[in-house]
């Protein structure tokens, strides 16, 4: 059994349940506590808690209530969410929290929606979860954004008011995102420069990982309280470390091998990205980690052949070029390095022959150092008692 690894009880009732199977969405018992489990140990926990998690939000009672909205946005935070298969979009919205409001996933619309989600509110004021995905626009009061003949600036304000956390979905709604990027026309922002007097867990991504979206709302499901935060209000799990620690082409960054133009041969061969313009040396994410969609790893940009373009950081995505180079917060590469390959017709370049060079002097002095102790050997054997 691997180290860490928790047997969980298949047949242990959690909750005042006696079966997932039809209160989770038919998700099977083992595979509900093994996601909780893995869920713990995402955020850092015990795996042990996994129990206590799967037992929380099993629980019909502890089921918080959550205002979702839309501001200056593109609908792909919420359609990420969509993707998520364990658990499924159907038991995360029924069974393990209440979305009481959403304006995509909403089952009715105009006046119908609105008046429930003013009754959710008011039923579950101080104990709802605020989610939002979308900029702020502030220029002219707002008026760029309205919903129900109420500015998004009024909405987020009257919101916040009775939320007991508030969760920022995507760049977009964490730091005003591609909508605040250049001359900025509608003076969109962040809900941290909205909302002041509360704090925030900031969730970017275009789009972010919709399981690092769950993890935190279990979290608070589960223990009443936020996970560890860093200083810019996003989870430690998932933002703790760079995607460049992570990445499955950091071997080749370590080793000195570029894609040096898109569909060259290093690019072929999964070279690192970095002279391309990848921005995971300086961008905090688990995207390499955990990847999107279900399939695993791989699934994210950087494993597909396209540089990341640091979509969680603030000041790197939307704002750098994609062919600027990342800020390095490790070791940076030699410049001393060969290219990937010469261009065509000019022969070796002057570093690769000097490389070669290097290699060969070396595999010679080797072969000579093995050559002088095979002929110590040699003599040895000859001068050996026979039959010792």
């Amino acid at each position: 059994m691997p180290d860490g690894h928790v047997e969980l009880n298949a047949e242990q009732p959690i909750g005042d349940l006696d079966s997932y199977e039809g209160a989770l969405g038919g998700l099977k018992r083992r595979d509900f506590l093994q996601y909780c489990t893995g869920v713990a140990a995402a955020l850092g926990l015990s795996p042990a808690l996994g129990v206590r998690i799967a037992n929380a939000a099993a629980a019909s009672a502890n089921r918080p209530a959550v205002i979702w909205l839309s501001g200056q946005a593109c609908t792909g935070c919420v359609e990420t969410l969509l993707r998520t298969s364990h658990p499924s979009l159907e038991t995360l919205i029924l069974s393990q929290i209440s979305l009481e409001y959403c304006e995509t996933l909403n089952a009715g619309c105009g006046h119908q929606a609105e008046t429930w989600k003013t009754a959710a509110m008011r039923e579950n004021w101080g104990k709802y979860v605020m989610v939002t995905d979308g900029a702020v626009p502030l220029k002219d009061n707002g008026v760029y954004c309205k919903v129900a003949g109420k500015t998004y600036l009024e909405q987020v304000k009257e919101c916040a008011a009775g939320a007991a956390a508030i969760l920022t979905m995507g760049s977009c709604a964490s730091w005003g995102g591609w909508p605040s990027t250049g001359v900025n026309p509608t003076g969109a922002v962040g809900l941290g420069e909205v909302i002041t007097d509360k704090p925030i867990v900031t969730i970017p991504g275009c789009p972010p990982n919709p399981y690092n979206f769950l993890s935190t709302v279990l979290h608070f499901v589960a223990f009443g309280t936020l996970p560890a935060l860093d200083d810019k209000g996003r989870p430690k799990f998932a933002y703790g470390r760079l995607i460049h620690e992570n990445c499955e082409r950091r071997p080749h960054f370590d080793a000195g091998r570029f894609a040096m133009e898109f569909g060259d041969y290093g690019h072929r061969q999964g070279y690192c990205l970095f002279k391309l313009g990848c921005k995971g040396p300086e961008t905090y994410a688990n995207c390499p980690a955990v990847g999107f969609n279900d399939v695993g790893q791989g699934t994210w940009p950087v494993g597909t052949g396209h540089p990341c373009f640091g979509c969680t950081e603030e000041g790197v995505g939307f704002t750098k070029s994609i062919h600027e180079l990342a800020t390095l917060k490790s070791v940076a590469p030699p410049n001393h390095y060969p290219d990937v390959a010469a261009a065509k017709g000019t022969g070796a370049s002057p570093g690769a022959v000097a490389a070669v060079a290097g290699i060969t002097g070396a595999a010679i002095g080797a072969g000579a150092v093995i050559a002088s102790r095979l002929g110590r050997q040699d003599r040895r054997d000859d001068s050996a008692t026979p039959g010792a």
